[in-house]
């Protein structure tokens, strides 16, 4: 088959990424989209090839005998079952995925080739400064969390993504309704709907619909960093993974299929819900049938770029993924149970102060961004808030919240 004998030339050019200078392992460096060297710093242009070429579905089965252009090894992690694709010059004695040492070597397979890599953009410096705001604003994670994340504890990976592209061709049925009101005999008012039914086809052109080929991960959390602009995609080159991990995909191409056909099923029927609504005005809308043929189906199989760390807090494991391309974050942190505390005491201190300050006509309060004031009856000057922990309150006041409130007396 033609696409799968362009794979197999292309990816038997095998590539020494070796330093040409001192022979260390070189990394690619998304902060100058080149490769590096961190021994004796030499640097190296990656060669272009264009864009990313679209591969026909149904001629899939035909590619075979792809390698990853490069010394490659395989390791299976005997925990967790995850299968991560590794340059031969680096060495890992622990899973990516779940930290266990249970892991083994095996031959790398050679099954359905990767045609195009969006590279990273973001360094891991970068991620950790992404990491650390995102951290900044959970308010209920506790500060050992915050801290306990540093940028060099990042591991750069890329991982599998299908795209599909398809000309599809639907005709449908449908209801739509158009609300009226009418006042009855005793001065009520009604609104009552009025039902039509119409009929019409629908051409629309779906341009990567992007889906997620591995079962790793957790799939809220890749859903939060999304999404990936696989338009910045490149062709496949084995230099982009230098220094890097490299997931072999776990969800198969027609499994893939299947839930970019229910995203793009979803994308139809709001199209078809769209223009019957505008074009009839209509209040309301029901789908009544719709048949669809996907014409000139392709793929792309395609590695995207994140960052992941993980952490242990209090013997529970929270793992984080940073967008190597945007700098999204996703994850979930763990809660302070005392921070949960604080916030609603003082939320409760609140409500009450409220309750007790406009429930008494003889109480004036009076803001300014610079201090507060309450007085009651008459004016206490230089006795309302003291913001101070160590200030001692003035005669007459006494603290409504800790020491950042003081209530003063006539």
């Amino acid at each position: 088959m033609e696409n799968g004998k362009m794979y197999t030339e292309q990816a038997d050019r095998q590539i020494n990424r070796g330093c040409p200078m001192c022979g260390g392992a070189m990394t690619f460096d998304p902060a100058d989209g080149k490769l590096y060297c961190p021994y004796c710093e030499h640097r190296m242009e990656v060669e272009e090839e264009g864009s990313v070429s679209e591969q026909v579905f149904h001629a899939a089965q035909h590619v075979e005998n792809f390698v990853w252009g490069a010394e490659q090894k395989q390791i299976i992690c005997q925990s967790c079952g995850a299968q991560a694709v590794y340059d031969a010059l680096l060495t890992s004695a622990v899973c990516p995925f779940c930290g266990s040492n249970q892991v083994m070597e095996e031959a790398v397979d050679t099954s359905l080739p990767p045609n195009g890599l969006c590279p990273f953009e973001v360094t891991q410096q970068q991620a950790g400064a992404h990491f650390k705001a995102w951290m900044k604003r959970r308010l209920f994670a506790p500060s050992k969390a915050k801290k306990s994340v540093k940028p060099e504890m990042f591991t750069g990976m890329y991982i599998p993504y299908w795209t599909f592209d398809a000309h599809t061709a639907s005709s449908y049925t449908a209801r739509y309704g158009k609300d009226r009101t009418y006042t009855d005999k005793e001065g009520r008012t009604h609104t009552k709907t009025d039902w039509y039914s119409t009929s019409g086809d629908l051409n629309l052109f779906i341009d990567d619909e992007l889906t997620y080929g591995t079962a790793r991960h957790d799939v809220k959390t890749l859903r939060q960093i999304e999404p990936y602009d696989t338009q910045r995609c490149v062709p496949y080159r084995p230099e982009y993974l230098s220094g890097y991990l490299s997931e072999r995909y776990s969800i198969g191409l027609q499994d893939a299929w299947g839930a970019a056909k229910q995203r793009m099923d979803q994308r139809i029927e709001a199209e078809i819900e769209q223009i019957v609504t505008k074009q009839y005005h209509a209040d309301h809308f029901s789908l009544s049938s719709r048949n669809t043929m996907y014409n000139d189906l392709t793929y792309k199989y395609v590695l995207v770029p994140l960052w992941q760390s993980s952490f242990d807090y209090q013997s529970k494991r929270y793992q984080f993924m940073v967008n190597g391309q945007t700098g999204k974050v996703g994850g979930k942190s763990p809660v302070s149970a005392l921070r949960v505390a604080v916030a609603v005491l003082l939320a409760l201190v609140i409500l009450g102060l409220a309750v007790w300050l406009f429930s008494s006509d003889d109480i004036e309060f009076t803001f300014s961004p610079d201090e507060f004031y309450f007085y009651a009856g008459e004016v206490c000057p230089d006795r309302a808030l003291s913001a101070i922990l160590s200030e001692a309150p003035a005669d007459g006041c006494s603290p409504a919240y800790g020491a950042q409130i003081m209530l003063c007396a006539p």
